[in-house]
């Protein structure tokens, strides 16, 4: 290894210059830290000329990835041309070269993650991403490492900043929907297409390698039962408000009976809850283990510098286990048999607005339907609507099973005083008496 380790990165954009920029300027406390140099030898680029804000040495750059996956100066290479075929491609031929990869590419993570450790750990290569879930802050580490002895029971996080910017511009200033997702993306939190954040995909990918790493288990995509907030109204935010609760796109995960339920949908949170003051482009993951009891997790989920500070310290973790020649040895068959729970063992309170019949007994006849179902209710609002003989109702359940909600919610439909469902949602925490 001698008295430097080489870095070679695949791709140049805002995080990698972030990556090359940490590098530089951290420099002094690298070499305190590990005894050697740490340099950048090699980056793969679509454009050559491309001004990116930072100095590099020309002869570093390349259109060629072979130049960085074989060159045998570089001992590490960092992957943060996002993407997920080409990027698979290239850091399997880093492993076959021998090579460590540290990336920060949730979606390959998220389809590949399991193909992609036990071919690092085959080639005795290391393979990290904490990059790849909530930008700058440790969360992976903090369950593989800090939470490693106890057993985690759930999960529930904000894991996407463009959401929860646009929830609490919502929320906070009563704007739309469609105004705050514009201002997202005059802002940088939103790309052109936002489906992948608004829909929920992108927490969705996110929340499969939490359940991977926290509960030992074989999880996929196809797993994470996902909703997204782009039908959220102002009106289910302001009942919110009269109700004590706060409206966020959350990735849930319990474990419990050695059953798996994962999803990700916007969920009203009690105003008590850790979560629900997590405001903005920023990111929060609440963990409960059985020893540990609640911690949780907050910082930025993304940004330049926040996601190449995690690159780094996973670049920083390979070269310590060069040094110590265990590198290889992280990965670990999952422990449990996947076994995802049934609609029947999944249980949670729920917020649900209707518009029905303005007329005496109708309160009366969904309690009814309700009640048969075995679901009560902890707090009823009603208020009488613009439109000739109608109303609106809005109910929060008592904690329920997802069978039993979802039979009271096909009754509903048949019951001749509702004229429309117009929305429910999931509810963690207890609604304002």
């Amino acid at each position: 290894m001698g008295n430097n380790v080489s870095v070679g990165l695949l791709g140049l954009g805002v995080v990698g210059s972030g990556v090359v920029k940490l590098i530089e300027d951290h420099q002094e406390k690298l070499t305190h830290q590990l005894g050697l140099d740490v340099d950048v030898k090699g980056i793969l680029v679509r454009n050559l000329e491309k001004n990116r804000g930072i100095d590099v040495d020309p002869t570093f750059l390349t259109t060629n990835p072979e130049d960085v996956l074989h060159n045998p100066e570089i001992d590490i290479i960092v992957e943060v041309m996002g993407g997920v075929e080409e990027a698979r491609e290239y850091i399997l031929k880093a492993f076959a070269a021998k090579k460590h990869v540290v990336s920060a590419n949730k979606d390959l993570v998220a389809l590949h993650g399991p193909e992609l450790q036990e071919a690092a750990s085959r080639n005795n290569c290391d393979f990290y991403y904490e990059a790849s879930v909530a930008g700058g802050i440790p969360i992976l580490r903090g369950i593989t490492d800090g939470l490693s002895s106890d057993h985690i029971r759930k999960i529930m996080g904000i894991v996407n900043g463009t959401t929860n910017y646009i929830l609490t511009k919502m929320n906070n200033e009563g704007i739309s929907y469609e105004t705050a997702l514009k201002q997202a993306q005059e802002l940088g939190f939103a790309e052109a297409d936002p489906t992948s954040d608004v829909e929920g995909l992108d927490a969705a990918r996110k929340m499969a390698i939490l359940c991977r790493l926290a509960f030992s288990m074989d999880v996929e995509l196809n797993d994470v039962e996902v909703k997204g907030i782009s039908n959220i109204s102002l009106e289910d935010l302001n009942y919110g408000k009269q109700l004590g609760l706060t409206m966020k796109l959350i990735g849930y995960a319990d474990f419990s009976n050695r059953k798996l339920d994962v999803n990700v949908k916007p969920t009203f949170l009690s105003d008590s809850h850790p979560l629900a003051s997590v405001n903005n482009e920023y990111n929060a993951v609440y963990v409960y283990g059985e020893a540990v009891g609640e911690t949780m997790f907050y910082g930025p989920g993304a940004g330049s510098l926040p996601t190449a500070t995690a690159i780094l310290s996973d670049v920083v973790t390979v070269i310590k286990n060069m040094q110590l020649g265990v590198t290889g040895n992280q990965y670990l068959e999952p422990h449990f048999t996947k076994k995802l729970k049934g609609s029947a063992e999944k249980f949670a309170q729920y917020y649900v607005r209707l518009h029905v019949k303005d007329e005496a007994g109708v309160l009366s006849k969904i309690s009814t339907l309700f009640n048969e179902s075995n679901i009560s209710f902890k707090r009823i609002l009603q208020n009488p609507m613009k439109e000739n003989k109608k109303a609106e109702i809005v109910v929060v359940t008592h904690q329920t099973s997802l069978e039993s909600f979802h039979n009271a919610m096909n009754q509903l439909h048949e019951l001749e005083v509702v004229y429309e469902i117009k929305s429910h949602y999931k509810v963690e925490g207890d609604a304002a008496e």
